[in-house]
């Protein structure tokens, strides 16, 4: 790989023209590709593990109006004057005129008359490309009634898939705090700009290679977000790497194009082990079960593969044409520039003379953090969870007050009449009317060709509240054989304990593939064990605080959220396989400065502290650009981004301070030598990744449990 790299950073740094002309010409390779292939988003919410599943699938095919997407219309009069009969009339059959409607219910009256909920059923799944994320023809339909002046609001599937729109902001916050941090850091308009431009140029090959795979697979339109909320930080932080070590070089009196090449066989080999760690973290998700899952992780990969290789073809190559305007004002005029990481270092070695204290006190925050994820509970989304004022969380607060707040998620009993017969339908109306935590139950519906009968029940309780997913599986370990509990809620409980059972076996996976690797490029046992340590720990610190802020409201209303609510069951997952893949980028930066340190000096003590002192301002400018990247997100209207911004940026923001400048340097050097034995069979089996490349050990010194290196002869 060095050979390779080193002719890379030469070729960029000595040919930038050329190697601008194979980037664009790569961009218009997959530009064609996205035009071939690609497709629009198209989501895929079948669940091929979860039991509600198979009473959907029985429904679409015997009862199409019952399995298929949904609405809810609730008309209200805030004047609490009782609705016209014959203006509800109408409404129906203005709504049973809109494309795909099959069924449009009579509509429901609240207590008082002045609430009507009106459902519609349609003919396709709510992912059909005709429907998801389209509010048009419900709106049409609803105008004139609200022109009456009826307050009238769309809620339940089919709104809920348009009641949040990306608008953008965040991945604009993210650029504007990158350049204003780099600027600090750089003290130069044009190194400060060349990161973030380099960044933004690979997004765009990477969310155009979304495109392709759109059309290769379905991809949820949520998933280009994600996949740019991390491939802008990570290729932000991967530009900066590769900029930061090339000056390094120059300043040390090296040609550029031997900086480039210097930096791309150390600094380029850190970034493709760090963003491989990326990748196979988010492999993890394939492990989720869940096709929307695997879509994220999928989407994700694209980005970070394409701003790795915008950042090690362009960032040489422009830093090349830019050369003279790369260091800062002073710089140029000859003034001498200060010592950098100096204070690191004295910090570092503050810690080394007295690392338990340290260890223990900052291990006691992160695990002070992390105590609230004993008590998170998970549910994958309610109506009741928008942001903002939108009809979709009106339209739930209406039908919660006027008509009870299960009506927002009924239940749907799905008897096989084949094998559980009329004395099925008769068991399972017994034990739904029987049931307190059931508020209402309808007459049983037998589908046109007789196949299955089904009894919609409504729970006493909101569908995020617990008690309503108890129902589900009380019901299920109570019903006959021959008889599925679905419907939305039932389904919603199901992906909740999917993925609360799966995280531990992606946990499992993405740690122990990431510690093999990590073990591969370090040649230690200790370092890749403790970054799996100190990783989890700040994951886990992240679940605390999310569950703190959102599930317990602890300054909630500084996000704009005015109620707690469970955390997203996508979160914990999703979070995971990204933040531990991220966390090991910057495992893989500071360790690989130690390493090289320590492998010239054989000092264990002075290699932390100068590893630390070489890779502090660039991890903390690295670490706050991915903070504010993420923290921009927070200003979206979609709740799970909302959600999925702040826990990350939480994350980074512990992983960077205590875990980094704290946890790493004290468990360091309580280790000393031992962070880097590996017992000698171990690493004669082992294939060798090495971080940094060749470099040269210090003669005489050697790793306990391993033999000496020698030093090459000529």
């Amino acid at each position: 790989m060095n050979a390779t790299l080193d002719r890379l950073g030469r070729f960029s740094a000595g040919h930038p023209w050329r190697a601008l002309a194979l980037w664009a010409a790569v961009l218009t390779a997959v530009i064609g590709l996205a035009a071939t292939l690609g497709g629009p988003a198209q989501e895929n919410w079948n669940i091929p593990d979860a039991r509600a599943q198979k009473g959907i699938e029985q429904l679409r095919e015997h009862l199409p109006a019952a399995g298929n997407a949904s609405a809810q219309v609730v008309v209200h009069d805030a004047d609490g004057t009782t609705l016209d009969e014959g203006t509800l009339a109408a409404l129906g059959d203005d709504l049973a005129g809109m494309d795909h409607v099959l069924t449009v219910s009579p509509p429901r009256m609240s207590a008082d008359g002045d609430t009507a909920l009106v459902t519609v059923g349609y003919d396709v799944p709510v992912t059909d490309r005709d429907l998801m994320g389209k509010l048009g023809p419900l709106e049409d339909a609803v105008a004139p009634y609200r022109d009456a002046g009826l307050q009238v609001e769309l809620g339940g599937e089919l709104p809920g898939t348009a009641a949040a729109p990306m608008e953008g902001r965040g991945e604009m916050i993210g650029i504007i705090a990158a350049l204003v941090i780099l600027l600090l850091m750089f003290r130069s308009v044009v190194a400060a700009g060349l990161p973030v431009a380099v960044a933004v140029a690979g997004l765009g090959m990477g969310l155009t290679g979304v495109t392709v795979l759109c059309g290769l697979m379905d991809v949820s339109p949520t998933a280009p977000t994600v996949a740019a909320m991390v491939g802008l930080g990570v290729g932000i932080d991967y530009a900066l790497l590769m900029l930061t070590r090339i000056l390094e070089h120059v300043r040390a009196g090296e040609d550029f194009v031997d900086a480039a090449a210097h930096a791309a066989t150390t600094a380029g080999r850190s970034v493709v082990l760090a963003g491989t760690t990326v990748l196979v973290s988010l492999l993890g998700l394939k492990l989720s079960g869940i096709p929307t899952l695997e879509a994220f992780g999928f989407t994700t990969a694209v980005a970070v593969v394409a701003v790795m290789f915008t950042a090690l073809l362009l960032v040489p190559a422009v830093g090349s044409l830019l050369r003279k305007r790369l260091q800062p004002r002073a710089v140029r005029r000859g003034r001498v520039q200060k010592p950098q990481g100096v204070r690191a270092e004295r910090w570092a070695r503050r810690i080394a003379g007295r690392p338990v204290p340290y260890l223990l006190a900052a291990a006691s925050v992160m695990l002070v953090l992390a105590a609230p994820v004993l008590d998170m509970r998970t549910w994958p989304q309610s109506g009741g969870d928008g942001i903002g004022d939108t009809t979709t969380r009106r339209a739930f607060d209406l039908v919660s007050s006027e008509i009870g707040a299960g009506a927002n998620a009924p239940l749907q009993v799905v008897v096989d009449l084949q094998q559980a017969g009329q004395q099925g339908v008769a068991t399972v109306t017994r034990t739904l009317e029987a049931r307190d935590d059931v508020a209402t139950v309808t007459p049983p519906v037998v589908s046109p060709d007789g196949e299955i009968a089904v009894v919609t029940a409504e729970s006493a309780y909101a569908d995020n509240d617990p008690r309503s997913a108890e129902l589900v599986r009380d019901l299920r370990t109570e019903v006959p054989d021959g008889v599925e509990v679905t419907g939305n809620l039932a389904l919603f409980t199901d992906i909740a304990d999917l993925l609360d059972d799966r995280l531990w076996l992606v946990i499992g996976f993405v740690v122990l593939i990431s510690v093999v690797l990590l073990t591969m490029m370090f040649r230690s046992i200790a370092v890749p064990l403790k970054a799996a340590v100190m990783n989890l720990l700040s994951v886990g610190a992240a679940y605390g605080v999310l569950t703190a802020v959102f599930q317990w409201g602890w300054g909630l209303e500084l996000l704009g959220i005015d109620h707690s609510r469970p955390v997203s069951s996508w979160l914990p997952i999703l979070m995971f396989t990204i933040l531990f893949g991220l966390s090991m980028d910057y495992e893989v930066f500071l360790l690989s400065r130690v390493k090289e340190d320590y492998d010239r000096t054989r000092d264990p003590h002075g290699s932390v502290a100068r590893g630390l002192a070489s890779t502090s301002r660039v991890i903390t400018a690295a670490a706050a650009i991915m903070v504010m990247v993420f923290l921009g997100f927070v200003t979206e209207m979609d709740a799970l981004i909302r959600m999925l911004g702040f826990g990350m940026g939480v994350a980074i923001l512990l992983d960077a301070t205590i875990v980094r400048m704290v946890l790493v340097p004290a468990t360091m050097s309580l280790l000393g030598h031992w962070n880097w034995w590996l017992p000698g069979w171990l690493d004669r089996v082992l294939p060798r990744l090495d971080p940094e490349g060749h470099v040269h050990v210090a003669p005489g010194a050697h790793l306990p449990g391993r033999e000496p290196e020698l030093e090459p002869v000529g």
